[in-house]
């Protein structure tokens, strides 16, 4: 089998079976706020990390979408809040030739596994500019938490006799 067609675009995509392409990767939108400065670089109580992490995505046209991970890091010592962390990491995803199953899986595992390096460094930077010491998020199992989401969907839609609908109904 040839290989002549490897980068022929989503025309070639359909003829020579699925395609993922990362278009272009950008911060949507970076948030950082230390509401308590100055006093707060003087707090002693041992802080406590909260992170909410989210995700969205919007179809461009036929084979493009754009895929926001929202990650928000709060950060308190007792009952002040010592710094707040928001970063918009997103991007834009050409796939094409996927059914709507995979293509579902694609945006909710395999997108977010892109753009969660560039979300990282981009909030470890920010705490350390801000005046604190370094702080390194952990991976994140995006397929275990896309397989969560398949399952409570699958739940609110009336147990396993709506698992296959569910299945396409989140990201896509």
């Amino acid at each position: 089998m040839s290989e002549e067609n490897v980068n022929g675009g989503a025309a070639s995509a359909e003829a020579n079976g699925p395609a993922f392409t990362v278009e272009k990767i950008y911060a949507k939108d970076v948030s950082f706020e230390v509401p308590g400065a100055p006093a707060v670089f003087n707090e002693q109580a041992q802080p406590q990390l909260q992170m909410n992490l989210n995700q969205s995505v919007q179809r461009l046209n036929e084979n493009a979408f754009e895929v926001v991970l929202g990650i928000t890091l709060t950060c308190n010592a007792g009952d002040k809040t010592m710094y707040v962390a928001e970063v918009k990491q997103a991007g834009v995803f050409g796939l094409a030739g996927f059914d709507a199953q995979t293509l579902d899986g694609m945006l909710g595992t395999h997108c977010p596994n892109v753009l969660y390096p560039y979300a990282r460094q981009l909030i470890s930077e920010l705490i350390q500019t801000g005046g604190f010491p370094p702080f390194y998020l952990q991976p994140i199992n995006f397929e275990a938490l896309y397989a969560e989401g398949l399952r409570q969907r699958a739940a609110q839609q009336g147990g396993e006799a709506g698992l296959a609908d569910a299945e396409t109904a989140g990201n896509a």
